[in-house]
């Protein structure tokens, strides 16, 4: 009998095929629109595998609706809408799709860390307004990135990949840490710093740590207030982590120059959220792996992860070892 298995979003017909081959496939047929948070505990109840989103917070009381799950794969290198510790405990695999998504997310942050420097949204809705009557010498300018100094805040994959742009740019790139990566040093000519120290002489500040107790609000108004006041804040990581009220009051009043901001705290943000009325925002939905062949493989390796658990294998990306 093929094991039973609940998709929370309507994936690639690819991947939904090579699924219903090994498994009896319920799947949320919405692109969209998420899965409503009852559904979800109806459809567990049966299942041994489900495939999810960062979306759905696969938490105590939705497992404790699911006593057959074995294997939680998580389309997505983040994990934390799951509550790994509570699915560990019921002895239930919980597994992501790192690597695939490295040099996408990288593109996309140096394109937004580009947006917002040289205040392009801006440029072209000033266009788009009727307000370029002439050319003038210091009109909409900007930040230079050639030459300048990048501080990535984790140094991760995607963080070593963005590294390398920042490189192609001229750029001198600090980077803080958990631990110093000395390989990583010696291969980009990256330096370590403390996150102050990080902080005080960055132009660029991008956040590439997970989401985690010790990353919540990691920004926060001391942090800001350390930043130049030319700085450029990119967040492409997790909301979480910076504290969106310092920064608005950051921005608002001059503290820094500029933010580029994927994600947010409270997501879709509201539409009444103070950092959408500024105009050194750049801001984007949540799109930093968005690229059709990108979001393809990551389908595909959380389609592997799952069916390598139900079938008694040990998943290529399994984050509760």
């Amino acid at each position: 009998m093929k094991p039973k298995i609940f998709i929370t979003r309507k994936i690639p017909s690819n991947t939904l095929d090579k699924l219903t081959q090994v498994c009896e496939v319920d799947m949320w047929d919405e692109e969209e629109i998420p899965v409503p948070r009852d559904v979800l505990k109806q459809k567990v109840r049966d299942v041994e595998g489900l495939l999810c989103l960062l979306t759905e917070a696969i938490d105590q009381p939705l497992l404790e609706q699911a006593p057959h799950l074995k294997v939680v794969s998580n389309m997505a290198v983040g994990y934390n809408n799951i509550d790994v510790a509570e699915a560990s405990s019921r002895g239930i695999m919980v597994t992501n799709t790192p690597g695939v998504l490295t040099e996408t997310t990288a593109d996309l942050t140096f394109a937004l860390l580009m947006a917002a420097s040289r205040r392009v949204v801006e440029a072209s809705q000033y266009l788009r307004n009727g307000e370029w009557k002439t050319w003038s010498p210091m009109q909409l300018t900007g930040q230079d990135i050639y030459q300048s100094t990048m501080g990535i805040i984790g140094l991760g994959r995607i963080g070593q990949a963005l590294a390398k742009r920042a490189k192609g740019f001229d750029m001198r790139v600090l980077y803080f840490n958990r631990s110093r990566k000395l390989d990583a040093e010696q291969e980009s000519g990256i330096e370590y710093a403390e996150l102050d120290d990080l902080l005080a002489q960055s132009d660029f500040v991008c956040l590439m740590t997970p989401l985690s107790d010790e990353t919540y609000h990691l920004i926060g108004k001391r942090e800001l207030e350390l930043m130049k006041s030319t700085a450029v804040l990119i967040n492409s990581a997790r909301g979480g982590i910076v504290d969106e009220e310092a920064l608005y009051d950051a921005l608002a009043q001059g503290k820094i120059w500029a933010a580029g901001l994927d994600v947010f705290e409270q997501e879709p943000i509201r539409m009444d959220h103070p950092l959408l009325k500024l105009p050194n925002v750049v801001t984007l939905p949540h799109i930093g792996s968005a690229s059709i062949r990108t979001r393809t493989l990551m389908a595909e390796l959380a389609a592997d992860n799952l069916i390598r658990g139900l079938l008694g294998q040990r998943p290529e990306h399994l984050v509760n070892a």
